[in-house]
């Protein structure tokens, strides 16, 4: 047969021009099928329908930056009490300083609690109140035995910056509900993780996938007050700015990162009216308050409660994933990664944060938002279960623990 096409084949530029009169028709399902059939606003990249019906519809990721010890938190090793201070009876692989002393017990008492009976250490009784509701993993592993190459393997499954984050994935396959909101929110406590603003990166997605990184404080978003002295004005800036990229995308034949800008320049405009009444949390009740810690004598437990409180806010409004990172712990070791200091480290750490993630717990518990939200507290590896020096435990990639929560996860479990 002879088949003009193949000997004339269209350019992808000839292709567009002559399926022009179409787009309108596309346009219009786009806009009109989300509504008509109940779907939700799919935002950038969401499915306009999911082949299940899901559990979670959004994930809280408390981050624990530098790797928290499982033996000393939810993993207690009998076998480290018997032989503490005698050499380890056991082949150790390489670990980051190869500076391997004696067996360490853990300092911390770990009791039963719950019906389930899970052990937790005395680091964390509030978060030990809701054991029933956790499912503790102790079978974790990772690759890389450093800080960064661990940080993007948490954060996107690969050992090296490039590849999109979770948060990237989840706001492409399930778009976000929240139309003046980003999709993935990052919550900066004071400290970006190793490997810097990577870990949230959307990688060879589209860029509209990545964390927005928000301040804690009055202005968490840069610009959120406008400099216009009319709603107006600014609104015909938008659409200048708006046409001249559209232009300049006609002219460059690459649209992508054109459209994914002015799509990010709507969103901050949508932004300015949502997010300072979003992050006012003086009108939240005294109860709620106190219940988050923020009424705390200390302070790092009362910026990490308000932390937590602006994630259950985040979700209530439909963002789908809410990273939240650590405080800078500064006079008393670096963040959970102690080399030394172990229990100094352990517990100024442990103190910002158990009080706040119990309160989220009881709060998402009670509003009914638990069973639709996967709240998830890992750091990127765990901790040698002998001493590096004497006070301290080395990098640990090779079996550590996290626990889960929420959105159809299995309570009061272990595994591993």
């Amino acid at each position: 047969m002879n088949d003009p096409c193949r000997h004339h084949p269209l350019s992808r530029r000839q292709m567009l021009s002559r399926c022009a009169q179409g787009f309108g028709a596309l346009a219009f399902s786009a806009l009109a099928g989300p509504r008509v059939f109940a779907q939700g606003d799919p935002g950038p990249g969401n499915p306009a329908i999911r082949h299940f019906a899901p559990k979670a519809d959004s994930i809280i990721f408390l981050y624990m930056d530098g790797g928290p010890s499982q033996v000393d938190s939810f993993d207690p090793k009998p076998r480290l009490d018997r032989e503490n201070g005698q050499p380890i009876g056991m082949d150790i692989p390489p670990t980051q300083f190869d500076d391997v002393g004696t067996v360490l017990k853990s300092p911390w008492e770990f009791r039963n609690y719950g019906e389930s009976g899970i052990p937790v250490s005395d680091l964390f009784p509030s978060v030990a109140r809701h054991v029933d509701d956790l499912c503790v993993i102790r079978s974790m592993v990772a690759e890389f035995p450093e800080h960064t190459n661990a940080n993007y393997f948490l954060h996107t499954g690969f050992g090296i910056q490039g590849r999109p984050s979770m948060g990237a994935w989840v706001t492409y396959g399930l778009g976000s509900e929240a139309e003046d909101l980003p999709g993935f929110v990052v919550l900066n406590g004071g400290l970006i993780p190793p490997g810097g603003l990577d870990n949230f990166h959307s990688g060879f997605l589209p860029p509209a996938h990545q964390g927005s990184v928000w301040r804690m404080g009055d202005q968490p978003v840069a610009n959120t007050i406008p400099l216009e002295v009319s709603p107006e004005l600014q609104r015909s800036k938008l659409d200048l700015v708006a046409n001249l990229d559209r232009a300049m995308a006609k002219r460059t034949g690459d649209p992508g990162l054109i459209e994914a800008a002015i799509a990010q320049q709507e969103l901050a405009f949508r932004m300015q009216a949502t997010v300072p009444d979003l992050t006012d949390l003086k009108g939240e009740t005294p109860l709620t308050r106190r219940l988050f810690g923020m009424d705390d004598p200390f302070a790092p437990t009362r910026a990490y409660g308000a932390q937590c409180l602006l994630a259950r806010r985040l979700v209530e409004r439909g963002v789908r994933f809410v990273e939240l990172t650590c405080q800078n712990p500064a006079g008393t070791g670096d963040r959970w990664d102690q080399h030394d200091g172990l229990v100094k480290g352990h517990e100024w750490n442990a103190q910002a944060v158990d009080r706040p993630i119990a309160g989220l717990l009881t709060d998402l518990k009670t509003r009914g938002l638990l069973d639709r939200t996967l709240v998830v507290w890992a750091g990127e590896f765990g901790r040698t279960p002998m001493a590096q020096g004497t006070d301290g435990r080395d990098h640990n990639p090779h079996g550590f623990s996290i626990w889960m929560a929420g959105g159809g996860v299995k309570g009061g479990h272990i595994h591993g």
